[in-house]
């Protein structure tokens, strides 16, 4: 399961945020590591740090899944980690049903 990290120029601490997201994403979708090829993140603050909002930080995770198209999700919240973690929640639901629907789970 390779995992592609982007982010936007207004996120700082891209290394460690990178690494920070990989082990989420690593341990939440463990058990469909077999079905899954890539994925990728893409991180961004919307209002920039020049501003702030109650749900600026975006993240976008597109998972590939062997043999089929590509599903994405996008979640906003008030931090980049609080962002991954939800559309990481939401992604194993929509993964589940997909896997399900295509009787490969």
């Amino acid at each position: 399961m390779q995992i592609q990290v982007n982010t936007d120029k207004n996120i700082s601490g891209r290394e460690a945020l990178a690494q920070s997201v990989e082990d989420v994403l690593r341990s939440d979708l463990s058990s469909f590591s077999d079905h899954i090829t890539r994925i990728e993140v893409h991180l961004s603050d919307e209002d920039s740090s020049a501003k702030s909002g109650m749900t600026d930080k975006r993240c976008l995770l597109e998972v590939r899944l062997a043999g089929e198209h590509p599903i994405a999700i996008s979640e906003q919240a008030e931090t980049i980690e609080e962002a991954v973690a939800d559309a990481s929640q939401q992604m194993v639901n929509m993964l589940e049903t997909e896997l399900v629907k295509h009787g490969k789970w």
